[in-house]
């Protein structure tokens, strides 16, 4: 089994940064792929971020230039750089991550870490 731990979140003024960090632990044989998501009330999951292990990303149309995610494959590790943060960017921000086993393919997700950018 894998935890994927979050950490980074809590309250920021519009305009502010943060960073988001996520954990890989457990039976790792590699990580193909990890990325955020996000959830705000009301309203669906949707993509924030995603890298895989040779560093491509994708990003959602509404951080791109202002989002910026890492990958340390030492550290089975994934960062969220959150800069310009807007009042809509407050949402749950969860992880996730699709990882190889010894013996399969394995996706998780994160318990989820709050933004919350104040106007």
């Amino acid at each position: 089994q894998v935890q994927l731990v979050e950490s980074g979140g809590g309250l920021v003024q519009a305009g502010g940064s943060l960073r988001l960090s996520c954990a890989a632990a457990g039976k790792i044989l590699s990580i193909n792929v990890m990325g955020w998501y996000r959830q705000a009330p009301g309203k669906q999951r949707e993509l924030v971020a995603t890298i895989t292990h040779d560093g491509n990303t994708n990003y959602g149309d509404s951080v791109k230039g202002r989002f910026t995610i890492s990958l340390d494959n030492a550290k089975n590790t994934a960062y969220l750089q959150m800069n310009s943060l807007k009042p809509e960017d407050t949402a749950v921000y969860y992880c996730s991550a699709e990882i190889e086993h010894s013996w399969d393919l394995g996706g998780y997700w994160g318990q989820g870490t709050q933004v919350t950018v104040s106007s």
